[in-house]
């Protein structure tokens, strides 16, 4: 391997060929002499689409097969979206750095409806993730909640061919793909708290490669990347997936003359029936710590019932 490659492993979906590629475009803004490749592959959540991601196993669906062609030497790095990747990294990987976040807001989408408080009862609403189920059933329980599965512009076709009264996605896809007048109203969080690190980019590497994790660095975002480091631990600790009805979000702040970490956490069961909330406010440096403790308080309030629930 020269010096001046860099393969990055990326899914093939246009979401993730954009990150791939902004990804790309970073790398050579700060090395200018650097050539880029890109190795498309396809996840086992790319191929089944046709039934709840939950159902067929949530952790790694949309990462496993980058890592394994980093482990087997095709490529150098993994652009991931923040919200995909497991908690649990393979022995010896780490995820390098995470890039600026975008709008991490869920965004619905509709022809006929402006608002979510506009939707008519029993409205057919479209979402592939347990956790705006468990929130959005919780909110308007005379919803009908449908699993929609695949790319976002298959996503937008379905709704296009009224399957769907509104279908609910993350704002950054939408934006990132240049599609910002297919937002019709931005989801509050008080409704509908975001997914862990949703609208971040990160990049995973392995541990030991100096060169590779070097070249990294200028692309770390110190704000965005303390924020997915306390989603991240909440769920850890809650030993929770990607595709499970958690949610967590953490924003930074400014306390009279200081930084403050906002982080609020979410468990909750996915017919709506139960939704365990807390938050927490405290120094950036501890968000690790912060994260955690918000989930052992969901703990103490049965918080691993509802989540083992899901796997019997």
């Amino acid at each position: 391997m020269t010096e001046n490659i860099i393969r990055i492993a990326t899914r093939s979906s246009p979401l993730a060929l954009w990150q791939a590629k902004y990804v790309a475009k970073q790398l050579q803004h700060y090395h200018t002499d650097l050539q880029v490749e890109l190795i498309t592959m396809k996840t086992k959540g790319d191929k089944i689409l046709d039934v709840p991601l939950a159902k067929v196993g949530g952790k790694g669906l949309f990462v496993k097969e980058l890592e394994e062609g980093m482990i087997r030497g095709d490529a150098d790095i993994a652009v991931h979206s923040m919200k995909d990747v497991p908690v649990e990294l393979p022995e010896g990987f780490h995820l390098a750095c995470i890039c600026e976040r975008e709008n991490p807001y869920d965004a619905m989408v509709s022809h006929r409806y402006q608002q979510l408080e506009s939707l008519p009862e029993g409205a057919k609403v479209g979402s592939s993730s347990l956790r705006r189920q468990a929130q959005l059933r919780a909110w308007r329980p005379d919803l009908q909640l449908l699993s929609l599965r695949g790319s976002v512009n298959t996503r937008l076709a379905k709704l296009d061919n009224n399957d769907f009264d509104a279908i609910i996605l993350a704002t950054a896809g939408l934006l990132r793909l240049k599609m910002p007048e297919r937002i019709t109203a931005t989801i509050s969080d008080t409704i509908c708290l975001p997914a862990i690190g949703q609208g971040a980019v990160g990049i995973e590497c392995r541990i030991d490669d100096q060169r590779v994790n070097e070249m990294l660095q200028p692309l770390n975002h110190d704000q965005s990347a303390i924020c997915v480091t306390a989603e991240r631990a909440f769920n850890h600790r809650l030993e929770g997936g990607c595709q499970v009805p958690i949610a967590g979000f953490a924003q930074l702040h400014q306390q009279e003359d200081k930084t403050v970490l906002h982080f609020r956490g979410l468990v909750g069961a996915v017919d709506g029936s139960i939704l365990l909330k807390d938050q927490i406010t405290g120094d950036p440096k501890e968000a690790e710590q912060l994260g955690i403790t918000v989930a052992e308080r969901l703990l103490e309030r049965g918080a691993d019932n509802i989540l083992k629930a899901l796997y019997e």
